[in-house]
C-alpha cells in the first residue's frame, strides 16, 4: 500500500494517531536517507520531497520527533529538520488542525532527554513563530516562560533554548503589544534571576536573550537596566568562557547604548576587559577586544579612554602576535603557487557598477563657505583597509579585532598613541622571532593614516627595510609586508622632495612585483593588492615602466591559481585606469592583449569569473581607445548577448516561477564593459551599434526600467556614452528613455547611484538635442534644483546635478534663467572644486548664458561666482573671454562701489582676480 494512502484524516487535534504501516515506511525512509550511496540518497530526498503534498505528513514527523524516546535520535533529528523545512517552505499550505498538532507536540517535546532533540524542537517552535507572528500564537511566550520554573532541567533548558532563539529572531515583535499585552515587560525581569542559576547552559541563555534587545534600545529592557547591569557585573568572572564571552558583549553594547549606566564603574570596567582580552578563550578575547573599538569610536567618551592608553597598546598587541592555532589553520607556510586552490578558498564576486564621477582639482585657496561633509553612498571604501589584510585573515578573529582597534585608536589620539606605541613597535620589528616581527609590520600599517605625521620621519629608514623584508623566508612575514608598504605607498610615491622618489617609488615597485611573482599564494593575493594600491596612488608616473610592469602581470596569467587570477585582473584594471592612454602602443598591447583574450573565449557566459574579467576590459578599453578595435566585435557582440540572454531568462521566471532566477550581474558587468568600449572607440561604436542583434538600443530600454537598481545604474551610464558616441541612434529612442530618466532624477531617491548616473546621462543628452531638449527642461529643474540645494546630498551627485543644470542652461538658457537666482550659489560652491575638463567648460558656459539673460540672477551669488571661476586653473580662452565681460560689466554696474564691495573677498580671490582680468 503506498504511503501516500495512509494518511487519515481526523477531526480532533490531540486524538490523532499515525497508521503504524505509514509511520513504519517513513521511519525506514528517514534511517535510508543517511545512505552514502548518492542514487539511493537522491532517490529518498525526491520521496520525501514528494510528501510534502500529503496534509497529514507534519503530523507524523513530530510524532516521530517527540513520541518515540525508543528510536535512535539521529532518526528523530532528521525528522526534526524535515519538519522544520516544511514549516519554513510550505507554511501557507499546511493545514490549521496540523499546525496546532505540531505546536502542541512541540512544547511538549522540549522535555526530551536527548539534548539534539531538544534543540531542534526548539528550532521547530522558533520556526513557526517566525514563519507566522507572535500573534497568532501568542501562548507559546507564556508556555515557555512556564517551563522555566519547572523542576525538570530538561524541560527549563528545552525551553530557555526556544526562548533564546525566538529572541534572537523576533526581537522587534517581542517589544510590541501583542493582544494589549508586551511580552518583554514580563519576560526581561524573569530571565534575569537564571543570570544565577547553577546551570552553565542556561546562564549562557539567560544573558543571550537579554543581549538581543541592548541595541534596540528596547523600553521594556531600559526599565530593568539597573537589575541587568548589576546581574551582569556578578557574572563576570564566571568560570565558564561562554557566559563571560556573552557578559564581554553585553558590556560593548551597552557602552554604545547606555554609557551612563558604565560610567561609574568605568575604571572596573576598563581593568576587566583589559583582562578579557587576554582571555585563554580567543572568542571571550574577540568579544573583549570589540570594546576598545566601541570605546574609541564614540567621541563623547574618548576622554574616559585616555588614561588608560599605555595600558591598551602592548595588550592589543599581544593579541595581533599568530597563535599557535593560528599558523596551524592558515598552513602556507610553503611554495604552493602550484597547488590548485579548493572552491571554498574563492570568495563569491558581485558585479559592481558603474558610477559617473568628477576628478577634484587641488584648491587654489581656502572655500568661501565649506561644503557640508559629504559621503558617497555610491564610493568604496578605500581598498587598502584592514578588511583587505589578504583576509586577516579569512574570518573576524582576535588578531584582525585588534589591528582595527588599534587603527581606530590612532586615527582619534594620533601621535599620542604613536608615543606609547613606539617602544612597543622597535621591539617587535626587529624581534628575532618572526612571529614578533609580523606582528610589528602589522602595527606599522595599521597606524599609517592616524599617525601618518609621527611617522613619517621614520619612513626614510623603514621604508627600505620593509621593502628588504620582503625577501623573507617567512611567507606571513612576505604578505604582511606587501599590506603595509601598500598603506605607505603614497608616501613612497610623494616623498618629502621629489628628488628623493627614485629612492623608495623604484625600490617599491620592484619589490612588489618580484612578490606578485612569489612561489606562495598568499603572498602572490597581498603583492597583487598592494601593487593596485601604488597604482592608484602613482598613475602616470608608472608610464616608464609599463614594459617591465605588464611583462611581469601577463607572466602571473600562467603562475596563478584560480582565486588570484582574480585579483590580477582587478591589478590590470587598475593600471588602465591609472596610466590611460599611455597604454594604448603597439608594443603594451602585444603583451596585455593575448592572455586577456584567451581567458575571455574560456570562460563561458554562465561563469561568474567573467565579472572580474569584464571589469577590467572595460577599463582596458578605455584606455587603449581605438588601440581595441581589432577585438571589439566579439566582445561588443558578447555583451549584447549576455544582456539578452538574461533579459529572456528573466521573462522565463516571471511565467513561471519555479524556473531558476538569473543571476543579473552578468548584465550588469556587460553594461559596463560596453560603456568603456563606447568611451573607448567613440563614434567608431557606431557601425557595431547599428547591426546589433538584437539592437542595443531596444535592450538598453528594457535595462532602465529594470527592478535591480545597479542595472539601472550601469544602464543609465551606457546611455550617456552612446548619446556622446552616436546619438543619431538614440533619438528613435529618446521619448521612451527620458520619460523613465526624469522619474528617476529623484531628490529623495533611494538609490543615489542611479539618480546620478540619470541626472549625468541627461546632461549628454541635451548637449546633443539642444534647443530641441525644451520639453523636458521643466521637470529635471523641478528635480534637479532640490538635490543642488541639498545639504545632504552626495557630492558626486551634488556635482552631476550642477554640470546637468549648466548644460540644460546652455542649449536652453531662456528657460533655465528665470531660476538662477535660488540655485547660483549652491551651483558655484557644487562645481569650484571639479578639475578643468571639457563637462566643466560646458557646464561654466551654460551658466554664463543664464547671467546673460538674467543678470539679476547672480547678483546676491556674485562673491561664489567669482570664487568659481578663479578656482579654474586654465580656463579655455573664450570661456575665459566670457568671464571677463561678466566680471567687468558688474564692475561697471557697481562704479564707484567695486572696491569697497570686493575688499570683503578672501585674498585668494582678490589676487587671482587682479592677477587673470585686472580687476
Amino acid at each position: 500500500m503506498p504511503f501516500g494512502n495512509l494518511f487519515p484524516k481526523k477531526e480532533n487535534i490531540m486524538e490523532w494517531t499515525p497508521q503504524q504501516e505509514g509511520l513504519a515506511e517513513l521511519l525506514q525512509l528517514l534511517k535510508d536517507s543517511v545512505s552514502p550511496n548518492n542514487e539511493v540518497h537522491n532517490k529518498i530526498q525526491q520521496k520525501l520531497e514528494s510528501f510534502n503534498k500529503i496534509p497529514d505528513y507534519s503530523r507524523y514527523l513530530v510524532y516521530i520527533l517527540t513520541q518515540m524516546p525508543q528510536e535512535d535520535p539521529s532518526t528523530r533529528a532528521i525528522a526534526g529538520l524535515l519538519l522544520k523545512n516544511t514549516i519554513r517552505i510550505y507554511f501557507q499550505n499546511i493545514p490549521p488542525e496540523v499546525l496546532e498538532y505540531v505546536k502542541a507536540l512541540s512544547i511538549k517535546g522540549l522535555g526530551d532527554q536527548d539534548s539534539m532533540v531538544r534543540g531542534i524542537v526548539g528550532n521547530v517552535i522558533t520556526t513557526i513563530v517566525t514563519r507566522g507572528t507572535l500573534s497568532d500564537w501568542p501562548q507559546v511566550l507564556t508556555s515557555l516562560m512556564e517551563l522555566l520554573d519547572v523542576a525538570d532541567y530538561h524541560y527549563m533548558e528545552g525551553a530557555f533554548g526556544a526562548l533564546q532563539k525566538i529572541c534572537e529572531d523576533s526581537a522587534r515583535e517581542l517589544d510590541q503589544d501583542i493582544g494589549g499585552t508586551r511580552p518583554l515587560n514580563f519576560m526581561i525581569p524573569k530571565i534575569i534571576t537564571f543570570f544565577d542559576s547553577p546551570y552553565v547552559k542556561i546562564r549562557v541563555y539567560a544573558i543571550s536573550c537579554i543581549n538581543q534587545f541592548i541595541l534596540m534600545r528596547s523600553d521594556s529592557l531600559f526599565l530593568h537596566i539597573d537589575a541587568f547591569v548589576s546581574a551582569l557585573f556578578k557574572r563576570a568572572n564566571d568560570e565558564n568562557a561562554e557566559v563571560r564571552k556573552n557578559v564581554c558583549q553585553a558590556l560593548v553594547m551597552l557602552l554604545e547604548v547606555r554609557p551612563d549606566k558604565l560610567m561609574p564603574e568605568i575604571a572596573n570596567v576598563v581593568e576587566y576587559m583589559l583582562f578579557s582580552t587576554g582571555d585563554q578563550d580567543e572568542q571571550v578575547a574577540l568579544e573583549a577586544c570589540e570594546f576598545w573599538l566601541a570605546f574609541a569610536e564614540q567621541e563623547d567618551l574618548r576622554e574616559h579612554l585616555r588614561p588608560f592608553l599605555q595600558r591598551i597598546v602592548p595588550v592589543l598587541l599581544n593579541g595581533m602576535v599568530y597563535s599557535e592555532m593560528d599558523i596551524l589553520t592558515l598552513g602556507g607556510d610553503e611554495d604552493d603557487a602550484n597547488l590548485p586552490d579548493s572552491e571554498q578558498d574563492i570568495r563569491p564576486r558581485f558585479a559592481k557598477a558603474k558610477t559617473h564621477t568628477f576628478e577634484r582639482s587641488e584648491p587654489n585657496g581656502g572655500e568661501v563657505a565649506p561644503l557640508p561633509n559629504r559621503t558617497d553612498d555610491d564610493e568604496d571604501d578605500d581598498d587598502d583597509d584592514l578588511d583587505d589584510d589578504e583576509d586577516i585573515y579569512s574570518e573576524w578573529n582576535l588578531r584582525k579585532c585588534s589591528a582595527a582597534a588599534l587603527d581606530v585608536l590612532a586615527t582619534v589620539f594620533g601621535n599620542e598613541l604613536l608615543e606609547i606605541l613606539l617602544p612597543f613597535l622597535r621591539e617587535q620589528l626587529f624581534h628575532q622571532e618572526w612571529k614578533h616581527l609580523e606582528c610589528g609590520i602589522l602595527a606599522l600599517g595599521a597606524v599609517s593614516e592616524g599617525c601618518m605625521d609621527g611617522v613619517e620621519p621614520h619612513l626614510p629608514n623603514l621604508v627600505p627595510y620593509l621593502i628588504q623584508t620582503l625577501n623573507n623566508p617567512k611567507p606571513l612575514v612576505r604578505s604582511i609586508t606587501c599590506w603595509t608598504l601598500g598603506r605607505y605607498s603614497r608616501w613612497c610615491v610623494h616623498p618629502p622632495t621629489p628628488e628623493d622618489r627614485t629612492k623608495y617609488f623604484e625600490p617599491l615597485l620592484n619589490g612588489l612585483l618580484h612578490r606578485v611573482l612569489d612561489n606562495n599564494k598568499r603572498v602572490q593575493e597581498a603583492a597583487c593588492s598592494a601593487f593596485a594600491t601604488l597604482e592608484e596612488e602613482a598613475c602616470e608616473l608608472l608610464i616608464p615602466y609599463l614594459d617591465p610592469i605588464l611583462r611581469n602581470l601577463v607572466f602571473a596569467f600562467n603562475k596563478y591559481q584560480h582565486k588570484n587570477l582574480l585579483i590580477l585582473y582587478d591589478a590590470i584594471g587598475t593600471l588602465a585606469d591609472s596610466v590611460g592612454s599611455a597604454l594604448n602602443k603597439q608594443e603594451y598591447i602585444d603583451i596585455l592583449m593575448p592572455p586577456l583574450i584567451e581567458k575571455w573565449h574560456l570562460l563561458k557566459d554562465e561563469d561568474r569569473d567573467l565579472f572580474p574579467l569584464l571589469e577590467c576590459l572595460s577599463s582596458v578599453t578605455t584606455a587603449l581607445g581605438l588601440g581595441f578595435q581589432p577585438f571589439a566585435p566579439p566582445v561588443f557582440d558578447r555583451c549584447v548577448n549576455l544582456i539578452n540572454k538574461t533579459l529572456i531568462q528573466y521573462q522565463m521566471h516571471q511565467q513561471n516561477p519555479t524556473s531558476d532566477m538569473p543571476d543579473k550581474d552578468f548584465m550588469i558587468v556587460a553594461l559596463d564593459l560596453l560603456s568603456g568600449l563606447t568611451q573607448g572607440l567613440g563614434p567608431s561604436i557606431e557601425t557595431m551599434v547599428a547591426n546589433s542583434n538584437p539592437q542595443l538600443l531596444s535592450l538598453l530600454s528594457i535595462c532602465i526600467t529594470d527592478g535591480v537598481p545597479e542595472v539601472r545604474q550601469s544602464a543609465y551610464a551606457l546611455l550617456g556614452d552612446l548619446s556622446i558616441a552616436c546619438f543619431e541612434h538614440i533619438k528613435p529612442y529618446l521619448n521612451q528613455f527620458m520619460a523613465e530618466l526624469i522619474g528617476q532624477v529623484d531628490p529623495a531617491a533611494e538609490h543615489v547611484s542611479v539618480c546620478n548616473n540619470a541626472a549625468w546621462a541627461a546632461g549628454e543628452i541635451a548637449l546633443q538635442c539642444g534647443p530641441m531638449m525644451q520639453p523636458w527642461i521643466p521637470p529635471l529643474l523641478e528635480r534637479l534644483i532640490p538635490l543642488l540645494t541639498n545639504a545632504n546630498t552626495p557630492r558626486t551627485l551634488l556635482e552631476n546635478a550642477g554640470i546637468t543644470i549648466g548644460r540644460l542652461g546652455l542649449v536652453c538658457p531662456q528657460l533655465v534663467a528665470p531660476h538662477l537666482e535660488g540655485f547660483s550659489e549652491a551651483w558655484c560652491k557644487a562645481l569650484r572644486g571639479i578639475r578643468d575638463n571639457e563637462e566643466k567648460t560646458t557646464a561654466f558656459r551654460g551658466l554664463c548664458e543664464m547671467i546673460q539673460v538674467n543678470p539679476n540672477g547672480i547678483a546676491k551669488s556674485f562673491l561664489y561666482f567669482c570664487d568659481a571661476v578663479t578656482q579654474w586653473q586654465n580656463p579655455p580662452t573664450e570661456l575665459n573671454e566670457v568671464f571677463r565681460k561678466i566680471l567687468t560689466g558688474f564692475k561697471q554696474m557697481m562704479g564707484n562701489n567695486w572696491d569697497q564691495y570686493t575688499s570683503h573677498f578672501p585674498p585668494h580671490i582678490r589676487q587671482r582676480l587682479l592677477e587673470r582680468y585686472g580687476l
